[in-house]
């Protein structure tokens, strides 16, 4: 298979999730969680814990957050979380981490809520902080906004999980996606939108002294797919997707995954449009997967 496909669960799914991905998560090879605490007054349930109870109920599967909001958690916690998580997994965690971006659930929370540049500039500390605390024992770390003290993680993460951060900021986010990044996360809208991204990466990179070719980039997508045009008509009418959807018969929605990788995306993620009905991961899984498979 040319490039892994994981699939992405949402936070408003509180008694859905773990039914829905039983049924379709077979032919996936990673789990990807969201992390949000409120949206207005649905439920909404708690990222960190739904991706601890997958790793635990899909024992084949990586598991990771697209993205943990930096904000949430103290990133010395967070490094001592995601500790934990890989040695009871056996090396199955990606530490997924973006800066935040949902003004309610700061607010509600009463969690500060400082502007863009802050909170990016805090997101890129709390990495130098979980990078610490995984290779020093003690760990210190005196920053702007997160000082550590004689921190001990024991035991360490073997092997260190990757670090991926989610975001498209142009002028400070893929900065740092090429200062500290092991992955890249791309919420796809156009090929022209992730060319466009990539050429920014890639002019950053160049600035800070990074190899490009090192950052492994992954690429969300929607998917809108059915068996046959005359179905895939009937569901568009009933349900057109917005941008940043790949839609189509299996053979069509294989090929916007293999134009993809010609693009030098190294791993896709994937959500439905009518999630948590079955119908349509159930395809894909059966089909688009199948194919990438014999390529």
């Amino acid at each position: 298979m040319p490039v892994p496909v994981g699939i992405k669960v949402i936070s408003r799914w509180v008694p859905e999730t773990f039914p829905y991905l039983d049924e379709v998560v077979a032919p996936f090879d990673s789990i990807w969680i969201a992390d949000h605490v409120q949206h207005h007054d649905r439920d909404v349930a708690e990222g960190w814990t739904m991706m601890t109870y997958a790793l635990s109920r899909y024992p084949d599967k990586v598991c990771g957050h697209e993205v943990l909001c930096n904000s949430f958690r103290n990133p010395a916690l967070l490094a001592k979380m995601v500790a934990t998580a890989q040695t009871i997994s056996g090396g199955r965690v990606v530490l997924g981490i973006g800066a935040g971006w949902r003004k309610e659930e700061y607010r509600s929370y009463n969690w500060p809520f400082p502007n863009l540049k802050v909170r990016i500039a805090q997101m890129a500390e709390a990495i130098r902080v979980v990078r610490t605390m995984w290779s020093d024992s003690p760990a210190n770390y005196d920053g702007e906004y997160y000082q550590i003290n004689e921190a001990h993680c024991e035991p360490r993460p073997n092997p260190l999980p990757p670090i991926m951060i989610g975001c498209d900021g142009e002028k400070y986010s893929l900065r740092v996606v090429a200062e500290l990044a092991d992955w890249w996360n791309h919420l796809y809208k156009t090929n022209d939108n992730l060319i466009h991204k990539q050429n920014i990466l890639r002019a950053h990179c160049k600035d800070v002294g990074r190899d490009y070719d090192e950052i492994t980039q992954i690429a969300h997508v929607g998917i809108r797919i059915a068996p046959n045009e005359t179905e895939l008509s009937q569901l568009i009418n009933n349900n057109p997707p917005g941008d940043g959807y790949f839609i189509g018969t299996p053979d069509q929605v294989t090929e916007q995954m293999l134009a993809l990788v010609d693009q030098g995306i190294h791993r896709i993620t994937v959500h439905f449009l009518d999630a948590p009905q079955t119908n349509e991961a159930q395809l894909f899984g059966s089909t688009v997967i199948s194919n990438l498979a014999r390529v």
